[in-house]
């Protein structure tokens, strides 16, 4: 397996909060364990990742590499931060980590407007991660309320993209 794919399949261990991931390319098969799981490490600004160490082979004979999770300390992550006030409706969250596209090409129409009614499964927006084009759909049927990031805007796990009433 090459290892600059190695590499981003280590980061997105590390940066996603999974606690394991299992990749196989042909004959190679990679195990990739987050050390920390999903109990967060605390981790101070000023300290820099641990390196990864070679990967040590697993009773069946695959490489398996441990992970520390990369979090923010705990102590910070007690007082949830302050979002901006949002309109009633339901908050379509994004499915991963990406860039966040409002259309699918820079010279196109954007998918969806405030103020437009949209249906289930229609598509609101793009969100590009590791070079592939996601279309995110819509889960609920409505009408758009508010469009909570900017074109080309980097957007993490989990953070509000849509809100439909």
């Amino acid at each position: 397996m090459d290892l600059r794919k190695l590499k981003t399949l280590i980061d997105l261990v590390s940066e996603s909060g999974i606690s394991e991931l299992e990749v196989s390319e042909g004959e190679d098969k990679v195990k990739i364990v987050n050390a920390y799981g999903t109990h967060p490490a605390p981790v101070h600004s000023h300290v820099a990742p641990m390196p990864i160490h070679s990967p040590v082979q697993s009773s069946a004979g695959n490489p398996v590499i441990s992970v520390p999770a990369l979090h923010s300390n705990p102590v910070n992550n007690a007082a949830p931060t302050e979002s901006p006030a949002l309109d009633e409706g339901s908050i379509l969250k994004s499915p991963m980590v990406g860039t966040f596209y409002r259309s699918p090409t820079p010279d196109a129409a954007v998918f969806v407007n405030v103020g437009d009614v949209v249906s289930v499964g229609q598509t609101l927006c793009i969100i590009e991660a590791m070079k592939l084009l996601n279309e995110i759909e819509a889960e609920k049927g409505g009408v758009i309320k508010q469009i909570l990031c900017e074109n080309g805007q980097g957007v993490e796990y989990d953070q509000p993209l849509f809100i439909i009433a």
